[in-house]
């Protein structure tokens, strides 16, 4: 009897394999069992609602934003409140509501009407992430899944607009399946997915989607001197890997990208093992930044991105036996700079810090890492916000306009050199760790360290990665957070004109 989930005939892409259409129609198809109508406070009620404000209000729904009444008929009508006022966030959420107000619902259909502010094509992708994403669920170990998933989501529009909302739809389908793709990833068991294994998932998705493959297995990174990927990965009876991606535009590229992941596939803290409490469970999702990379990277060949992409994902798992790096030990990095160990808890940046050496080692216009990295970032932000710092103020605008245009939120913290000595050791180059306070900052400045004055920014979704409970359009657990706002900065990019001055 097996005592884990066994691999065979195992995908850790369950979302990939389900199968679902998104159609832009001029009318509400009869297949549809369940459509959404958009009501605002005290406005106009569709003719399909048979019921009047005052039934509405005796029964609580006044519009407000979030809101849902389901009239049973057939269709099953539901009315979701979108207050006063709209933005691209608001129509996200108002089309996760409707999604979940009948979850037992496959076949959905929305009327699109006009929103003062947001364009047709914004419309069409905010609609379709909403009714996605909400209804994702990681049930592929299940032997009883509980959700009905979309069969066929409907958008109805005048034929003026039609062209601009298939635009959009595209976008969001694209979109929507990068989250899910790195909600499933970062929501697998380890048992189940080993940096060999995601490795393997790349090279499909590669062969698939039209973008460049290179896994390095523990021998090339010996040769490559990548210290700290193999230090972290000593305790292992499992072998590491490093897997660069590469996405070259058609055209010439307007713009060079590197983006750095953190692959931690399982953290018990190595050495510094951590408490024996509930953040044992979620430490899958440590790798939630390689795998949000990897999610944007397969989406831009169908985006027709115009920025060449080049990814590293920093894979391997991180914990204790006699072959472990302990506390105190040195490693030498990519570039042969030397880093005391003094927490080995803190192996996401050492893992990243060959990976930002090498990004320095070729063309880039800018190079983003993004990684679980600090309970630090977790305590300031909460689970809703990540933490960003760059020495790139043009760089740290673009990434900040990505997280307003996607609703994953970044707030940046200063890269506050003066705690630079903090990370000062008596027998390296740098420590890994500083002083007891201000830790994402010293993990940012740590980081800093190998970018060479490169325009650079540091994403921390320590707190985003995980959901303790479902909210909107994202559900209970991995978030896939990453994911879409990597999409947006890569497509919408543009090279800065400081050269990495200090932000």
């Amino acid at each position: 009897m097996a005592v884990f989930a066994q691999k065979e005939g195992f995908t850790p892409t369950p979302s990939l394999d389900h199968k679902y259409s998104v159609e832009v129609v001029d009318s509400t198809p009869e297949a549809a069992t369940a459509i959404g109508v958009a009501v605002r406070r005290g406005g106009d009620l569709p003719p399909q609602t048979l019921v009047t404000w005052d039934e509405l209000n005796a029964v609580g729904f006044e519009g407000k934003p979030g809101q849902t009444h389901v009239i049973p008929a057939k269709p099953v009508v539901v009315l979701v409140g979108v207050g006063d006022e709209l933005d691209k966030a608001q129509v996200r959420d108002a089309a996760a509501a409707f999604a979940n107000a009948v979850p037992a619902h496959g076949s959905l259909a929305v009327a699109v009407g006009e929103v003062a502010g947001v364009s047709t094509e914004d419309l069409g992708q905010a609609v379709v992430e909403g009714v996605l994403l909400s209804r994702y669920r990681y049930d592929a170990l299940k032997t009883d899944a509980k959700t009905t998933p979309v069969s066929t989501l409907s958008l109805a529009i005048d034929d003026a607009r039609s062209e601009a909302l298939a635009t959009g739809v595209a976008r969001g389908v694209a979109c929507a399946e990068a989250t899910m793709l790195a909600r499933d990833l970062a929501n697998t068991p380890p048992s189940l997915l080993t940096a060999e294994d995601i490795a393997e998932v790349a090279v499909a998705l590669g062969t698939e989607r039209g973008f460049g493959v290179e896994v390095f297995d523990r021998a090339a990174l010996e040769e490559m001197g990548c210290g700290g990927l193999l230090g972290v990965n000593a305790g292992s009876e499992k072998e590491p890997r490093m897997i660069k991606l590469t996405y070259e535009p058609e055209a010439e590229p307007t713009g060079r990208v590197t983006l750095v992941g953190k692959g931690i596939m399982y953290d018990a803290g190595g050495l510094a093992i951590k408490p024996g409490d509930a953040v044992h469970a979620t430490m899958k999702n440590d790798m939630s930044g390689a795998g949000a990379i990897l999610a944007a990277v397969a989406a831009l060949p169908s985006l027709g991105s115009t920025t060449a992409v080049t990814g590293y994902l920093m894979c391997t798992d991180n914990v204790p036996s006699g072959s472990a790096m302990a506390m105190g030990d040195v490693l030498v990095v990519r570039g042969g700079k030397s880093v005391e160990v003094l927490n080995t808890d803190a192996e996401g940046r050492l893992v990243m810090a060959d990976a930002l050496v090498l990004a320095t080692e070729e063309p880039t216009d800018a190079i983003i890492d993004i990684a679980t990295l600090t309970g630090a970032c977790l305590r300031t932000f909460g689970a809703e916000i990540a933490g960003l710092l760059g020495n790139d103020p043009e760089i740290v605008e673009q990434i900040e306009r990505a997280a307003e245009a996607t609703d994953e939120p970044v707030w940046e913290l200063p890269l506050a050199r003066r705690y630079r000595r903090e990370l000062d050791s008596p027998v390296a180059d740098i420590a890994n760790m500083g002083g007891p306070n201000a830790g994402t900052i010293t993990a940012a400045l740590f980081l800093e360290e190998f970018v060479a004055g490169r325009p650079w920014a540091h994403i921390d979704i320590a707190g985003t990665a995980q959901n303790a409970a479902d909210d909107k359009w994202r559900p209970a657990g991995c978030t896939g957070f990453g994911a879409r706002l990597l999409i947006d900065f890569v497509t919408n990019f543009k090279p800065s004109t400081n050269g990495g001055t200090p932000s």
